[in-house]
């Protein structure tokens, strides 16, 4: 279950405060692969960020009992100073891997994002997809309820992209995701609901050729989904 209770979420401009969500409340429907989709700007990265737990709310809560990974296309939380292996062994010290289980893990992440001697480089020296490599592979390397994915998809070479489909697949057999994406054939291909994020609302549309066509066709389409 992951439902949000009167989320308000702003960040300060220069004209003013801008308000992305303003008192949203939305219940995510369980047991569903649940496409993200909406115009830029509409806040579907900063939902990923507050459902993540990476970013916090201005009031109102996200409510779950479910495990959730980090926004696996948002590779910001890296301590930058630190290489690719520390930041590994970081992760795994905070969800309680040791010994052999750790480096079992960093084993994995190493031969997953494969660049090279980058990844005993400090990570503030990786280009974008790097970082984007690196925290797939550090985020498959740990077992959650719903990964939470923000346009991995579209990172690195054809090679990587089959790698990452293919244990991505792996993952759903037993997980759920949240995919954040402007590919629409991603969304198809892996999803079963879509969520229309849209002028500070979330529309749930159970039809997601539907969900995606309401989001080409623009607002006017939105209120016949079921909105929050």
């Amino acid at each position: 279950m992951i439902e949000l209770r009167g989320l308000t979420k702003s960040y300060p401009t220069p004209r003013g405060r801008r308000y992305v969500f303003r008192d949203l409340s939305f219940t995510f429907p369980e047991g569903a692969n649940i496409g993200l989709i909406g115009p830029n700007g509409a806040g579907k990265s900063t939902l990923m960020r507050l459902i993540g737990g990476i970013d916090a709310p201005d009031a109102g809560a996200v409510v779950t009992d479910a495990r959730i990974s980090w926004p696996v296309g948002l590779s910001g939380g890296f301590q930058g100073s630190l290489t690719g292996r520390d930041n590994v062994k970081f992760v795994c010290r905070l969800y309680g891997a040791s010994g052999e289980a750790m480096r079992e893990k960093v084993r994995y992440v190493q031969e997953f994002a494969d660049i090279g001697e980058y990844f005993d480089l400090p990570v503030k020296s990786y280009s974008s997809g790097m970082r984007s490599r690196l925290a797939f592979g550090l985020s498959m390397a740990f077992d959650f309820d719903y990964y939470l994915i923000d346009e991995v998809m579209a990172v690195g070479d054809a090679q990587f992209k089959r790698k990452s489909q293919e244990v991505f697949r792996s993952k759903l057999e037993r997980s759920r995701l949240i995919l954040v994406s402007h590919s629409m054939k991603d969304i198809e291909q892996y999803c079963n609901v879509v969520v229309l994020v849209r002028d500070g609302r979330a529309t749930l549309y159970n039809d997601v050729r539907e969900g995606i066509a309401a989001y080409h066709q623009g607002p006017s389409a939105t209120a016949e989904g079921k909105a929050a």
